[in-house]
């Protein structure tokens, strides 16, 4: 999978780095709506270990926001699988 960057030059390995850190840290600075899941782990993987400020929506704000968002991906991916299995905070279920 990862095959590709065993061509790329010491500069090209040094951009995807860059790039992908600014990933995460755009993701781990992520607030409110905007930050649809928290990923502790993820964040980790950079050098400095900051604690994002995180502002949580109240709850009937949430709820909203997962429609919407769920709506979105009816818009945005109508063919892709459907599941239902139900959400579980530990990985390991």
């Amino acid at each position: 999978m990862d095959e590709d960057i065993e061509s790329f030059s010491r500069e090209q390995l040094v951009a995807e780095v860059k790039r992908l850190r600014a990933g995460i840290r755009s993701h781990r600075d992520a607030t409110g709506h905007e930050l649809c899941w928290h990923h502790p782990d993820l964040w980790a993987l950079l050098p400095e270990q900051a604690s994002p400020a995180l502002l949580v929506p109240e709850w009937p704000q949430f709820m909203r926001g997962c429609i919407r968002y769920r709506q979105s991906l009816e818009e945005q991916a109508p063919d892709a699988p459907r599941t239902t299995q139900e959400f579980s905070a530990n990985s390991n279920d």
